[in-house]
């Protein structure tokens, strides 16, 4: 069939469909002409129309053109002509198929080659391909956003496929790995006390971005994006695009009915394209001096992302394609937030020098439709720009992943010197990085471990990195990892190894859901999931990266610890964001309003903390009169058992306990009344262990709906978070 062609118009961009036929709108400042390729299916070897747009269908820099007739699931790509500027890395290559930046779809993988992408010759018959699809005929159902209280907000990262892929997860094999998958598992999620699930990357990635060294090998993360716009298919059970698309969303209408809100992690800081080596896809072969940075002088591409390529996100066509993106997700997809992957990157400008007002980060900031999406930046990148703390500058909505939380608490809880001072700050809520923010703790995302390094059961079971496999000779990943194998390099039937290694993840997870701040737990994490010491298994898609559901059944016990754990610590307030952010330290020359928690630190004598170098436990008394709550936390990484004085309480209140690590214990929210106090005056904690006591008014506190009987000040009373400066210690100031 034939289309009647008509010149069409430069927006939207994408292929849009109307009731007569479909627009194509395309972005190529140098191209000399541009042609659009139908295709009579994904595996059609060459297209079966082929329609050239001139100046008649070009506006400034937009090709575009309308068909006629044309219909939903139309497969199509495009070809680019002009000039080859080989020595300023315009490279318009003819012979290469591209794909449509705004594809809502990506098809043609069963006979994809990126070597052909990457050499000479055409590679039509083994290309990508864009399809035109009808976003609007979708039934939501009413769908809402979750009614999530921040405050208790416990975040989930995990991987669509490694999550469902195990022939063990119960789930019949045609789901596994992927979103309708996820929707089975969500009750998991639920009763462990998750609220928001972030997802690796399902933005459609090439797989193929991986070593070639004769290893089955495979870009499984997902960081290596070739498409903004379209869901990952390799995630979906259904084949048909159109019902790709809406698998996604009933894992989100699902997700949200349960309650759990979703986050994406977004990849805008490089494309699979990766440098002048690597395949042409799209954005190379459409315009490659507006989508990526190069060097000025030698005119290569420049790296800040260490994957080949830099996407030159302050150019406002690129800034649109992403912004476009994030809000298509938002409004079509229902999505809650977004993760920005290396987002120190998106604030170079086109020399890679950081901006004070980088154009796409406060585009994102100020968009309407994006106003209650949350926005979590991994604000450091690979060529050695570090903002933890000041991404973007003050009164920035995005959190950030602490880094110096994972640092910190791995190397207290190993029990390396000079921990003490950096343990406080970070259970406090590292006031030393945010105590000048506006948007409080709840903005700092702690973290112990992520998709990126060891799990937390290989963070106790191995002192180096076993990447072998990777078939990078062990080169890759990190080296400092702040790890400690407990007295034997991996797996080991030794039950005293064994019984120290569970103690260690057990103090990693009490300090994780302790601390002030907004936790994020890694897949698996609670059950001791394993990559056998491969701290940086991108490319390996096999059951050694996927969640091994038999673990539910051997780790039961750290599970229910790891479910009991968050349950409580969202309960009392003082272990929640919306109290502890109110934080002061113990000053015997000011008197701090009643409403503000007061730190105090110990030693194992009262008021005698030890913050010398050597010293490897802290206790820490948390008290709020409006919240009635007072707790008595002790960390000891020391090897030996320590003896700490217990601060005076006032009769009838007495000390409680609700956590011990050595003993596995967790106290029953809907058993709280049931604790007996404790009548002595000393402590012992043993070694490697963490024991927190609460008081009897803290305990038997009225909550409706788990809040406390007390009214929280409002943010509008503007309490100072003064933090760990009113420590009198020169390391603090």
């Amino acid at each position: 069939m034939i289309y009647k062609a008509h010149p069409g118009r430069s927006y939207p961009l994408g292929a849009s469909l109307s009731a007569t036929g479909v627009n194509f709108a395309i972005y190529s400042k140098r191209a000399s002409y541009l042609e659009l390729l139908l295709f009579d299916s994904e595996d059609s070897p060459l297209p079966s129309h082929t329609y050239m747009l001139t100046a008649a269908n070009r506006t400034a820099n937009y090709w575009h053109i309308f068909l006629e007739g044309l219909k939903a699931n139309q497969v199509y790509a495009w070809r680019a002509y002009g000039d080859i500027e080989a020595e300023n890395k315009q490279l318009f290559d003819h012979d290469k198929v591209l794909l449509d930046p705004y594809s809502r779809a990506i098809v043609g993988w069963k006979n994809y080659c990126r070597k052909a992408a990457a050499t000479a010759g055409d590679n039509c018959e083994v290309s990508l391909r864009s399809v035109v699809l009808d976003h609007g005929n979708y039934d939501w159902h009413g769908d809402k956003i979750p009614d999530v209280d921040a405050d208790k907000r416990v975040i989930y990262e995990l991987h669509v496929a490694g999550f469902t892929k195990n022939a063990n997860s119960g789930i019949e094999e045609k789901k596994r790995g992927t979103f309708a998958g996820l929707i089975e598992k969500l009750p998991y999620l639920k009763e462990l006390g998750v609220t928001t699930i972030e997802l690796m990357p399902v933005q459609a990635f090439d797989p193929a971005d991986a070593p070639v060294n004769g290893k089955k090998l495979e870009n499984y993360w997902g960081y290596s994006p070739i498409g903004f716009f379209a869901p990952h298919p390799h995630f979906s059970l259904a084949k048909n695009p159109q019902a790709m698309l809406d698998e996604f969303r009933d894992m989100v209408r699902a997700c949200h009915k349960s309650g759990l809100e979703v986050i994406l992690d977004v990849v805008f800081n490089h494309t699979a394209e990766n440098d002048e080596r690597g395949p042409t896809l799209s954005f190379k072969g459409l315009d490659s001096l507006t989508y990526y940075i190069f060097d000025e002088d030698s005119k290569d591409y420049r790296d800040f992302t260490g994957c080949g390529n830099t996407l030159r996100t302050e150019h406002p066509v690129v800034g649109r394609l992403l912004l476009d993106a994030l809000r298509y997700w938002v409004e079509e997809m229902h999505v809650d937030g977004f993760r920005f992957d290396l987002a120190s990157i998106l604030s170079r400008d086109v020399f890679g020098v950081p901006l004070a007002r980088p154009p796409l980060i406060w585009n994102i900031e100020s968009d309407p439709i994006l106003a209650s999406s949350l926005l979590i930046a991994e604000a450091w990148d690979p060529a050695g720009l570090y903002q933890v703390g000041w991404f973007v500058g003050q009164g920035s909505r995005f959190a950030e992943w602490n880094g110096p939380f994972r640092d910190d608490i791995r190397r207290f809880v190993k029990g390396d010197n000079n921990t003490i001072i950096s343990l406080v700050k970070r259970l406090s809520g590292s006031t030393d990085i945010y105590g000048t923010r506006v948007g409080k703790p709840r903005q700092c995302i702690n973290f112990i471990t992520c998709h990126d390094g060891f799990t937390l059961n290989d963070l106790v079971s191995y002192n180096q990195k076993h990447n072998l496999e990777n078939g990078e000779n062990n080169r890759d990943g990190r080296d400092d990892n702040y790890s400690w194998n407990c007295g034997f390099e991996g797996s080991t039937a030794d039950a005293q190894v064994e019984e120290l290694r569970e103690r260690q993840i057990r103090n990693f997870l009490s300090l994780l859901f302790l601390a002030s701040g907004t936790p994020m737990l890694s897949m698996g994490d609670e059950i001791r999931r394993s990559t056998r010491g491969n701290n940086n298994a991108y490319c390996q898609n096999n059951e050694s990266n996927w969640f091994d559901w038999s673990l539910l059944s051997k780790h039961r016990d750290l599970y229910n610890f790891t479910r009991d754990l968050i349950k409580l610590t969202r309960y009392f307030h003082l272990f929640r964001q919306d109290a502890a952010h109110r934080l002061h330290m113990q000053n015997p020359h000011k008197s701090w309003e009643s409403t503000a928690t007061v730190l105090t630190c110990h030693g194992i004598k009262l008021n005698e903390p030890d913050f010398s170098p050597n010293s490897h436990s802290i206790a820490i008394e948390l008290s709020n009169t409006a919240l009635q709550e007072h707790a008595y936390a002790v960390f000891n990484s020391y090897w030996r058992p320590l003896d700490f004085q217990l601060p005076l309480i006032k009769e009838p209140d007495a000390f409680h306990k609700i956590l011990d690590t050595n003993l596995s214990f967790v106290a029953s929210v809907d058993r709280l009344k049931d604790l007996k106090p404790i009548q002595e005056k000393t402590l012992t904690v043993p070694e490697r262990s963490i024991i927190v006591l609460m008081s009897t008014a803290g305990l038997l506190a009225e909550r409706g709906k788990g809040e406390g009987k007390a009214t929280l000040p409002s943010a509008s009373q503007n309490i100072t978070w003064t933090g760990l400066k009113r420590l009198r210690l020169p390391e603090f100031e």
